[in-house]
């Protein structure tokens, strides 16, 4: 479904999941996200592209390389959800999951959950941020 800026949510989802891959989050900030973007997540809740940007810095120092798999991709209306993992490297994460409110060929709000765990499934890092012990 074309929004008024003409592109779809899939065509805005599928460009985000690109250039995310490709590591250039500011061709994604000023292409894909609006600036008024709301996040939430367990560590709370993060607006606008400096939100975005601290989050990503924030993902990336708790797992800095690694494969990246995207499980699932679904688009709905102006609804987008991801399930992820990364399967290699020195952390892993099972549980990855962002859903998308994408409006005026922007994404308007985000979720994002996420546990980083070593090789053995020991947890490093919950989904709040918290380190245990």
């Amino acid at each position: 479904m074309p929004d008024p800026a003409g592109r779809s949510t899939r065509e805005v989802f599928e460009d985000h999941l690109r250039l995310a891959a490709a590591g250039d989050l500011e061709s994604d900030l000023a292409r894909n996200v609006a600036e008024d973007v709301v996040v939430l997540c367990g560590r709370g809740t993060f607006r606008g592209h400096d939100g975005v940007r601290e989050l990503a810095r924030q993902l990336m120092d708790e797992v800095p390389n690694g494969r990246w798999n995207y499980v699932t991709r679904l688009v709905e209306g102006r609804l987008a959800y991801l399930e992820w993992t990364v399967d290699e490297g020195a952390v892993r994460v099972r549980d990855g999951a962002d859903s998308f409110l994408v409006e005026g060929g922007k994404i308007r709000a985000q979720t994002i959950h996420y546990t980083v765990e070593d090789e053995h499934g020991t947890v490093l890092v919950r989904p709040d941020g918290s380190r245990p012990g």
